[in-house]
C-alpha cells in the first residue's frame, strides 16, 4: 500500500489550501479515512475523519468550521479543504485509514504513514 499526500505549501494566515491523498494498493471504500498532522516538536494528532462514503465526519475542535474532509472512493482519494488557516495549523499532514478506540482515532497501518505534505502558515 502507498499513501501519497499532496497540496501543501507556504501560505499566509487566512488563506486556504486543499490537500489530496491518493491511496494505491488498497481500496479505501471499506475504510474510515483520516487526516493527521504533526507540528514541530509535537505528537501527531488526528484532525479530521470521514467514515464510509455517505457517512459521518469528525473534526478536532481546533479545526471545526474551517476544515472539511471528503472522499472520492472511485478515485481512491481523500481530500482536506482547509480554510482560514492559522499559524498553529503548520505541520506535516498525512492521511491514513483509521480505527476508533474509545474517543481516539488510530492509524490502521501503524507504523506506516506514507508520504505527508508540509503545510506552513505564516503570520
Amino acid at each position: 500500500v502507498q499513501l501519497q499526500a499532496s497540496g501543501g505549501g507556504l501560505v499566509q494566515t487566512g488563506d486556504s489550501l486543499r490537500l489530496s491523498c491518493t491511496v494505491s494498493g488498497r481500496t479505501i471504500s471499506s475504510n474510515f479515512m483520516g487526516w493527521f498532522r504533526q507540528a514541530p516538536g509535537k505528537e501527531r494528532e488526528s484532525v479530521a475523519v470521514h467514515t464510509l462514503s455517505a457517512g459521518s465526519t469528525f473534526y478536532a475542535d481546533s479545526v471545526k468550521g474551517r476544515f472539511t474532509i471528503s472522499r472520492d472512493d472511485a478515485k481512491n482519494t481523500v481530500y482536506l479543504q482547509m480554510n482560514s488557516l492559522k499559524p498553529e495549523d503548520t505541520g506535516v499532514y498525512y492521511c491514513v485509514p483509521v480505527v476508533r478506540r474509545g474517543t481516539t482515532w488510530y492509524n490502521l497501518l501503524n507504523p506506516y504513514w506514507g508520504q505527508g505534505t508540509q503545510v506552513t502558515v505564516s503570520s
